[in-house]
């Protein structure tokens, strides 16, 4: 049976200001263990919905829970949840706040008031899982934007949270950057953390996750597997999500080739070219 780390139940939360409410009585949880993504088009309250998930924002109507537990909006509480649920910002410049690389990742170690030989050491390690550890005392202004990105999961990373939350890592990388940062989630999950990625990119979503929520204006459409989401195309091209680029290349195919090569889309480009080489030569190249 499958546990939910974060559970949203019937959220509703309207900016000052705002005429309408962004999320609209919102009730989700999410799987413990997953590679989770959260798919919606710009303004369907993907952000929104994440700086609820570890009590940035308090909800106007329903309530939170973590493992089971309703949030409890005072500051011994929301200071545990930030090192249990990780939240990365799709700016790094709204998450780095400190002069160079190592004092921004040492920034929320010296907050849990740790040992300074510890802190030392647990930055020192980061930095080299990270790649950054040639830049330690470089100043953070001098770091390309995947740089910071970096830097920015690193920080996040370091306080080793039960979940991670990232709010559209992708935008503005390239195909090149966007590989190496799925490589890097997948050995944050490989290690224990449970990922849930934001994001509008229907072929990185459906390449990467294990599971998959459509919103749409704050509102849950959708909740399952990947193979699930991708059997509701027409719901997708309502949405403007449109569908992976895979899965029209599958659709374009004789039906009878569909069905010599596994009947089901390919999740990517490289589970495709298996299943050809499997029909052609019998067996995995």
């Amino acid at each position: 049976m499958t546990t939910n780390l974060l559970e949203f139940k019937d959220v509703q939360y309207t900016y000052p200001g705002g005429k309408a409410p962004v999320l609209r009585g919102i009730s989700l949880g999410i799987p413990e263990g997953k590679k989770c993504v959260l798919l919606g088009r710009n303004g369907c309250g993907k952000s929104t919905l994440f700086l609820h998930g570890n009590g940035i924002f308090q909800p106007q109507r329903g309530e939170v829970f973590w493992r089971g537990q309703s949030f409890v909006y005072k500051r011994s509480f929301l200071q545990e949840m930030t090192k249990k649920v990780g939240l990365v910002f799709q700016d790094p410049e709204h998450q780095l706040i400190a002069s160079t690389v190592s004092e921004d990742v040492s920034y929320g170690l010296l907050n849990q008031r740790l040992a300074p030989e510890l802190v030392r050491k647990k930055v020192h390690q980061i930095l080299e899982r990270f790649g950054l550890l040639a830049m330690a005392d470089a100043p953070i202004h001098h770091l390309s934007l995947g740089q910071k990105r970096r830097l920015a999961l690193a920080g996040v990373m370091v306080l080793e949270p039960e979940l991670l939350l990232l709010d559209e890592p992708t935008a503005y990388l390239d195909r090149y950057q966007t590989k190496n940062l799925l490589r890097e989630l997948d050995q944050i999950h490989a290690h224990g953390t449970t990922v849930l990625m934001a994001t509008h990119d229907l072929d990185v979503a459906f390449e990467w996750a294990e599971w998959i929520c459509v919103l749409d204006e704050g509102r849950v459409v959708f909740a399952g597997e990947p193979d699930e989401a991708l059997a509701k195309r027409e719901m997708l091209e309502e949405l403007d999500l449109g569908v992976p680029l895979i899965a029209d290349v599958w659709a374009a195919l004789p039906i009878e080739l569909r069905e010599e090569w596994g009947g089901k889309v390919p999740r990517s480009l490289a589970e495709f070219t298996q299943r050809m080489n499997v029909s052609r030569f019998g067996e995995n190249p």
